[in-house]
């Protein structure tokens, strides 16, 4: 059963109202509350000079109100006496900055001093509390690459980066190759002769820049299992982080392997402002309940990110301080929220926070509490949920007919070369998602690592950038539908164009012969009805079924067996049309859903959720706004 939560900050309160806040917490219904993440300025003054006390009696004020404590490691907040210890651990941003103290998340992952500090102040903590019956799950750190803090261009990095070149390829020749040096005169002669991939006067080497990419993902896989490594020889209990929403730089599956539990905070209407291109009348229109899919998506990733245990730590209440704007969420959203989340699968559902801060940066961002202590529209909301979820009991969740495979990488490539305005991994995979959802279905999200299709109907690959050989094999092994979508298989792992030309599918005659992108006000008119949009291809395709061609009689998506290739992007209507024709060859069924409506089945239950501002039938139901609704 889904257990709700709260982030709570005993240090920003005095000792007198600790009692009656854990009392009013476990009244409404909370299981885990989430603390110390941000507190080691009050945990650890100065080097080596502890304050327990008050972190002691807080874990026992809560643990004796019967709730469960999530302890946060605090490294994500260094305080200022271990910026003065390592004056040069703060990152560097890419026009040669550095990124001060006087906020938080201010290192760079590359620094090997702060990296041993970080795991000293984490295995200290595990070694009070790892043990103590009121710690039930540990958080590390808090919310990687949150403010554009994973890539940092510092001399630590530089060096890191050196070593991690050498390890990788051995010889600059082999280097060179790799990279297609020759082109500019940018052979090197030592590693040493490499320099990070900023102020250059024009765009840098592509192979270059990824391979960037790639060693700054692996210095936060290696910095978080650090972490895990200075924590385990202390606590059986489970080892979490929490992940953001549309947060790339880094490679989540890789870095979930070494956790138990994947979380993310989820802030939907913050993220619907700050994180999502939509034009302004959709945004306006959804302004008070998030975009309708964005969440899920997030859900069905930190899924199979946690190996199927997953939590959202921190769930938005109310108006948020960091987005361009911020309203508040129609009564009703929170509840439909949290049981989005329910339905798929969370473990728990944690609220930030107990109560607003009146000081400091975050004192716009409201609370279960207002500063006054009294009840907020969330407070009520979450008591609502508490219920919900006790008359649910265990949702048994059943695995998707139709995965989607997103990879870190690809959005990394895309990022260097997106070779059209607009054009981005992460939006491509996340409008495929958007339009299965509009027909009704459940949708799992896969690593591009998996190879084990079994049970899927059909697979959707949209714009992995380069093909590993056997995950093609495993594919076409596979009793699933398989739709290749735009630019799948378009570049090496070096990030050349690979010889024969792309998509180079075995048993697909098809090539890509020529690219194209396209203004938002120059899309290409269909055959079949309906356009695409800022990237097409010339397909060569010999004997193969053509499933979709422009008014000109271009091929943009051919077939044989039980495969498509699609070589272009499709508008949102266009795609939903599209796909519901190709999961019609695998026998899967769809349903069209209102606007604003979606819905998710779980073993013997179906959750509608009413995104819209406005009542919706479906089924013969009435389906209030923001509103979600169960039916057996």
């Amino acid at each position: 059963m889904t257990k709700l939560g709260v982030c709570y900050y005993p240090e920003h309160w005095d000792e007198s109202l600790w009692e009656s806040d854990a009392r009013r917490m476990a009244d409404l219904g909370l299981t885990y509350v989430r603390i110390g993440e941000f507190a080691w300025s009050r945990i650890e003054p100065t080097e080596g000079k502890f304050a327990w006390d008050w972190l002691d009696r807080a874990v026992e004020v809560l643990g004796a109100a019967g709730l469960q404590v999530v302890m946060g490691t605090p490294s994500a907040t260094p305080p200022r006496w271990v910026v003065d210890k390592y004056p040069d651990m703060l990152a560097v941003d890419a026009d040669g900055r550095p990124r001060k103290f006087g906020s938080r998340r201010h290192y760079c992952f590359s620094h090997e001093g702060y990296r041993k500090e970080a795991a000293r102040i984490t295995a200290v903590m595990g070694k009070r509390y790892g043990q103590n019956d009121h710690v039930t799950a540990w958080q590390i750190d808090n919310e990687y690459g949150c403010h554009d803090t994973t890539i940092s261009y510092s001399p630590m990095a530089a060096s890191a980066f050196q070593d991690w070149l050498a390890q990788k390829y051995q010889s600059t020749d082999a280097l060179n190759r790799a990279w297609g040096n020759v082109f500019w005169s940018m052979e090197v002669h030592d590693f040493t002769e490499i320099d990070l991939p900023n102020l250059t006067v024009t765009e840098a080497n592509p192979a270059h820049l990824l391979d960037f990419r790639r060693f700054t993902s692996d210095q936060v896989v290696r910095w978080n299992k650090a972490m895990v490594d200075a924590l385990r020889p202390h606590t059986d209990a489970p080892l979490i982080h929490n992940y953001m929403g549309r947060i790339t730089d880094f490679d989540h599956y890789k870095m979930g392997a070494d956790l138990d539990v994947a979380a993310w905070d989820s802030y939907p209407l913050g993220f619907l402002e700050d994180r999502i291109e939509m034009d302004e009348d959709f945004k306006a229109r959804y302004a008070q309940q998030g975009h309708p899919d964005f969440q899920a998506f997030h859900h069905d990733l930190y899924r199979t990110i946690g190996k199927g245990r997953w939590w959202v730590m921190e769930q938005q209440p109310g108006p948020v301080n960091w987005a361009p704007f911020n309203p508040a969420p129609l009564d009703g959203m929170v509840r439909l929220w949290s049981l989005e989340a329910a339905a798929h699968g969370a473990e728990a559902v944690c609220y930030f926070r107990w109560r607003q801060a009146p000081f400091a940066q975050e004192q716009m961002h409201a609370g279960l509490l207002k500063t006054d202590d009294t009840p907020a529209r969330a407070f009520v909301e979450a008591g609502d949920v508490a219920t919900d979820l006790k008359a649910l009991g265990a949702l048994e969740q059943e695995q998707a007919s139709v995965a989607l495979i997103f990879d870190y990488e690809s959005q990394w490539a895309w990022e260097i070369q997106p070779q059209g305005q607009g054009f981005d991994y992460f939006r491509l995979v996340f409008k495929s998602y958007k339009a299965l959802r509009q027909l009704g279905l459940n949708v799992d999200i896969l690593s591009p690592e998996t190879r084990d299709f079994t049970g899927y109907k059909s697979v959707i690959v949209p714009g992995l950038f380069h093909l590993p050989p056997d995950l093609v094999t495993a594919l076409q092994e596979s009793e699933a539908h398989i739709v290749w979508g735009p630019r799948t298989g378009s570049k090496t792992s070096e990030f050349k164009i690979p010889t024969p030309l792309p998509p180079a599918i075995p048993g697909l005659e098809v090539a890509v012969s020529r690219v194209e992108t396209l203004r938002l006000n120059n899309p290409r008119a269909l055959k079949a009805g309906g356009e695409a949009h800022l990237w097409i291809e010339e397909l060569d395709h010999n004997k193969m079924h053509v499933v979709e061609e422009t008014v000109d009689g271009a091929p943009i998506a051919v077939s044989a067996g039980k495969e498509t290739y699609l070589g272009a992007w499709l508008g949102l209507n266009t795609r939903r049309r599209f796909f519901k024709a190709e999961l019609l060859k695998a026998g899967v069924k769809t349903r069209e859903m209102p606007e604003g409506l979606r819905r998710r089945r779980v073993k013997g239950k179906e959750f509608l959720f009413n995104y819209g501002a406005e009542d919706v039938e479906f089924d013969g139901l009435n389906i209030p706004a923001a509103t979600a609704i169960i039916r057996t």
